[in-house]
């Protein structure tokens, strides 16, 4: 597969000097995107909720909090808020990475036969950016899981379009992707599942493309996805042309 060329800028240090947010009429709740260093008390609030939901899933050994409490490998993070203000969901984004190495990929595929493929795909689209969402989790709510799912699955798009890069990644069971969808997630079908983190799960590997995700979305994500990147793009070059007219950057 080759990757049509989306132009990009890729930073070697992404910094926000404040969180972006918005409501999100359908989930019911405040979508947050930021950075640990920007709110560390919202990102301690979504790592304790990870590390809840991973325990009762029986997963915790997916999740090693401690390694990534610090957030230096966390270049941003979207939590849900509901109206209480409880987070209720959330994700982080690693990246961009430099090298296939930089992604847990290559340690969920490690001694088995579709690691070779892992490390090409990874490979061949570092030139125009990749960033991997990781430690996604929502709440155990029926009510509430499944549109929280949908907003999740669009938050790799929101880290792409700030950051200008054309793709993001995730590795999840085959179940849990499926829910991923949506959002026009395609998983790699030709490389062999690994049983990561136990011989309980499949784990697939799953692209996003910011050039042809409509192609493979539900018609109701594109609209979202187009209205939410549009929105937070403006909001955020709006705030980087204030800082840069009184001199306090973004």
């Amino acid at each position: 597969m080759s990757a049509p060329l989306l132009e990009t800028d890729q930073q070697t240090e992404f910094r926000l000097s404040k969180s972006f947010d918005w409501w999100d009429p359908d989930a019911e709740c405040t979508l947050v995107v930021s950075q640990p260093s920007v709110d560390s008390g919202l990102w301690t609030e979504y790592l304790d909720g990870a590390q809840r939901s991973y325990r009762k899933h029986g997963v915790e050994s997916a999740l090693d909090v401690e390694a990534i409490r610090d957030g230096k490998d966390t270049v941003l993070f979207l939590a849900a808020v509901d109206p209480t203000g409880r987070v209720t969901a959330g994700v982080r984004a690693q990246g961009p990475y430099r090298s296939a190495d930089e992604s847990h990929a290559v340690i969920e595929w490690a001694g088995q036969p579709g690691l070779p493929a892992v490390r090409k795909m990874i490979t061949d689209r570092l030139p125009f950016g990749i960033l991997e969402m990781k430690s996604a989790w929502v709440t155990d709510d029926p009510d509430r899981n499944g549109l929280l799912t949908r907003a999740l699955a669009r938050s790799g798009f929101h880290a792409m379009a700030l950051m200008d890069i054309q793709f993001c990644m995730a590795t999840a069971a085959a179940f849990v992707l499926d829910r991923w969808r949506s959002s026009g997630g395609v998983v790699a079908s030709h490389i062999p599942p690994t049983p990561y983190p136990d011989a309980r799960y499949r784990t697939k590997m799953m692209w996003w493309d910011r050039r042809t995700f409509a192609n493979h979305a539900e018609p109701q994500q594109v609209s979202k996805i187009h209205i939410e990147m549009l929105a937070l793009t403006q909001a955020y070059d709006r705030h980087v042309a204030i800082g840069a007219q009184y001199g306090s950057g973004s």
